[in-house]
């Protein structure tokens, strides 16, 4: 017999969470956090002011992205719900019909909180390795900082660390410069 307190989440129990929870399946274990803060959602959504116009739209910038707050992505067994995502046009040439993707995307964009950073490093990173997105960055409000890794060889690589006010050029945006001060709502 199995028992009950080992048994794999399933996606019915993500879809049972109340509305005001994160849900996601990390290796079978459910996870559920609360919505984000305001300073995260600032966050958030600063970046994707910045990356949008030039990337998803091609306004001052090349374009050919497609960039998402908060989708569901389905990678194999695991349903996760990055902060933002990106996935290059020739990758993705249209939005699915669907609320959800499998289709790994090109870049992730984590922001940590007491709640998430755990989550977001020890437990999210390896399924987008293991499922080759290219490209993830890690922003840490409360430290005012933002992490850029590539995955090399199956294995995360640090590429940049940007801090405070650092005007961050950061791939796979690094044609456009963003204002990291503009993000911290300070």
């Amino acid at each position: 017999m199995v028992d009950p307190a080992k048994r794999k989440s399933s996606y019915e129990d993500l879809c049972r969470l109340p509305d005001n929870m994160v849900g996601e399946i990390v290796n079978g274990d459910l996870i559920a956090t609360p919505r984000p803060l305001y300073r995260h959602g600032n966050v958030a959504s600063g970046l994707g002011m910045a990356i949008g116009p030039p990337y998803h739209y091609g306004r001052g910038g090349p374009g050919g992205w497609w960039i998402l707050d908060e989708p569901e992505i389905h990678l194999g067994k695991h349903v996760l719900v990055p902060d933002l995502a990106g996935w290059r046009k020739e990758r993705m040439p249209s939005l699915p019909e669907e609320h959800w993707t499998s289709l790994p995307p090109d870049w992730i964009c984590e922001i940590l909180s007491k709640h998430t950073a755990h989550l977001d490093r020890v437990r999210k990173m390896p399924v987008y390795a293991e499922f080759g997105v290219p490209s993830v960055w890690i922003v840490d409000p409360a430290n005012k900082a933002l992490e850029v890794f590539r995955l090399e060889s199956g294995r995360w690589v640090l590429r940049a660390s940007f801090a405070q006010c650092d005007k961050a050029a950061a791939e796979p945006f690094q044609e456009v410069e963003i204002d990291l001060g503009a993000l911290w709502g300070d």
